[in-house]
């Protein structure tokens, strides 16, 4: 099991951020991101997320104009905000991804699965993303709350690429932060059958 330190950091004390230290996240960072949670599984291995990091003032502003009023200071502040998305021919991959059976013939050509199984896995994987900036020393801002239609053709104009949510990146500022809400207990949200 993880040392306690550790579960600290990914779950117990790790808080959703609206606000940022004047420190830099560097690319190195984001590679060790993208390299630690690479590996958290997904169906058929189809690993359909695709994820854009806004880092320069430019792509800050392009993204700006797509936020919803209460998401703009805190994804502006940020050092990087990500935008988690799926890539919705991602079956084209599955042949060196998953090479033990026609995995693409499940998905080519049938646009409901596809949107189904990117979404989900995809998420699944922006979930991963999580812990794995969490892991690496930084906090994290997930959000809604961005039009998806007009970033998605602001950013991914081939059509190929379908935004899910944006998750700043950071230093967290824990003078921003409202108290930790409560959460339901086992008994309110599991059952054991």
């Amino acid at each position: 099991m993880l040392d306690q330190n550790s579960l600290d950091t990914l779950f117990i004390n790790a808080r959703s951020h609206n606000g940022w230290l004047d420190q830099d996240v560097s690319d190195e960072q984001i590679h060790q991101i993208y390299e630690l949670m690479k590996f958290g599984p997904t169906a058929a291995n189809n690993c359909p997320v695709r994820i854009t990091f806004i880092k320069s003032d430019a792509a800050k502003q392009k993204l700006k104009t797509h936020l919803d009023e209460g998401n703009v200071e805190k994804s502006m502040s940020a050092p990087v905000v990500a935008i988690i998305s799926y890539d919705i021919e991602f079956y084209e991959k599955l042949e060196f991804l998953f090479p033990h059976t026609d995995a693409k013939s499940w998905y080519a050509g049938n646009p409901e699965k596809i949107k189904s199984a990117g979404e989900m896995n995809a998420t699944l994987q922006g979930a991963y993303f999580m812990l794995a900036a969490r892991a690496v020393g930084l906090d994290c801002g997930p959000m809604g709350g961005f039009n998806n239609q007009t970033l998605d053709e602001e950013f991914f104009p081939d059509g190929k690429t379908k935004s899910i949510f944006i998750c700043a990146l950071g230093q967290g500022d824990t003078s921003k932060i409202y108290p930790r809400g409560p959460r339901l207990g086992f008994n309110e949200a599991c059952e054991i059958v």
